[in-house]
């Protein structure tokens, strides 16, 4: 009879690096691996420059960093290296980063066994967008990703969409699992709940936010996130000026840090800009913001900012630009969110309209609050669980 460790099995993920909104999805998901008495180990390299400026590295409890190189290859691409083989040598399955540049994958895609039945090297699945969303693709590299995914076990996918293209591209749907990107937002949820509520700090500091800044119902918007080109901050912040010229009274609260964080600074430093430098916020810090605004101005690339839009009430304007990131697929034009022509004018117009208009502007908030409980990093865990232990069969 096998002993009672013998007979857990084990799950390795690879990561770039941790980022501050994965660590409740990796926490909930190793709670409830453990529970099927799998366990799971999470391998990631360092955080990025730009991403460690936008103060978005973390950790975790199943987290290990490994040793990772950075090598240069012709036509200014990088190729990434990191020292996984041992670790992920005596695991049952691997996910890996659907991407072309990580050259652990190689080794252990050739090691896997070819059927999966088989034993002795880990079975390899792979997790990620599924298509090209934020760039145009080209068209050896699409191949070249769709070989790559094809050889893996199963899929996990972000989105829908990204299940569909993988699936149209030749993998077996029924090993695609969608796992619904998100971040944890009960947090904030609750947070927003109480941020309205008398008597509670989170009110308290909404009326001070209010009387700081002069913030009029109506007439306030945020923005949430990181603070880079593609948030296009020029689009933004002449935004802000024009809606102001038509909106006596609009402010924009801007709460990020990033690359682009003096360009904000420097519009804020203006006499009589809309413009408000909040500074970082994440969590449910955030909840205040919400609370005093109306709606989240997106001009640049959505994401998960969709996801803070739901869980805060504050419905997403953002354009048609074409290099949305997969949870722009959350978004329903004219039910939760509002997608305007990629124009600074049709945008600035489409924002000045939907604050004139409180009806329609209330009817996007409580679709924002009914689907706020749609896209959780609870919900994500438990579909990726799933998929894992389906995976392993």
């Amino acid at each position: 009879m096998l002993s009672a460790q013998s007979a857990r099995r084990r799950v390795v993920v690879v990561q770039p690096y941790i980022a501050d909104y994965r660590t409740s999805f990796f926490d909930h998901l190793q709670a409830r691996l453990a529970r099927e008495r799998v366990d799971l180990e999470v391998l990631h390299g360092p955080a990025p420059a730009h991403q460690a400026v936008g103060k978005d590295a973390a950790s975790c409890a199943c987290a290990t960093q490994v040793p990772t190189r950075l090598l240069h290859a012709p036509g200014g691409r990088s190729l990434l290296w990191r020292r996984v083989q041992h670790r992920a040598a005596c695991a049952d399955l691997v996910v890996l980063e659907q991407a072309l540049q990580n050259l652990e994958a190689y080794p252990l895609l050739l090691r896997q066994p070819r059927r999966r039945t088989a034993k002795g090297a880990p079975t390899v699945a792979f997790w990620g967008h599924g298509r090209t969303y934020t760039k145009p693709p080209r068209r050896l590299e699409e191949a070249l990703k769709g070989a790559l995914t094809r050889r893996g076990s199963w899929f996990f996918a972000y989105t829908d969409g990204g299940a569909a293209h993988v699936a149209s591209r030749g993998f077996p749907r029924d090993r695609i699992t969608v796992v619904r990107n998100s971040v944890d937002t009960t947090q904030l949820v609750a947070a927003r709940a109480r941020a309205v509520r008398p008597g509670t700090a989170e009110f308290t500091e909404t009326a001070q936010l209010r009387k700081r800044y002069g913030l009029a119902e109506g007439r306030t918007a945020l923005f949430l996130g990181v603070l880079d080109a593609p948030k296009r901050i020029p689009f933004l912040l002449d935004c802000a000026d024009r809606i102001a010229a038509e909106l006596p009274g609009f402010r924009l609260l801007v709460a990020g840090d990033g690359a682009d964080r003096h360009l904000v600074d420097a519009a804020a430093s203006r006499p009589g800009s809309p413009v408000i430098a909040i500074g970082h916020t994440s969590g449910p810090s955030a909840a205040p913001l919400g609370a005093v605004s109306d709606i989240m101005l997106m001009p640049g690339r959505v994401g998960l900012c969709a996801v803070d839009s739901f869980a805060l009430r504050t419905p997403v304007v953002t354009t048609s630009w074409p290099w949305h990131a997969p949870e722009f697929e959350y978004l329903a034009d004219g039910r939760n969110a509002l997608v305007t022509p990629d124009d600074p004018a049709a945008y600035a117009g489409a924002v000045t309209a939907l604050l004139h208009d409180r009806a329609r502007l209330q009817a996007l908030r409580t679709a924002c609050q009914d689907d706020a409980s749609a896209y959780t990093s609870q919900g994500m865990a438990a579909r990726f669980c799933d998929g894992l232990l389906q995976a392993m069969e």
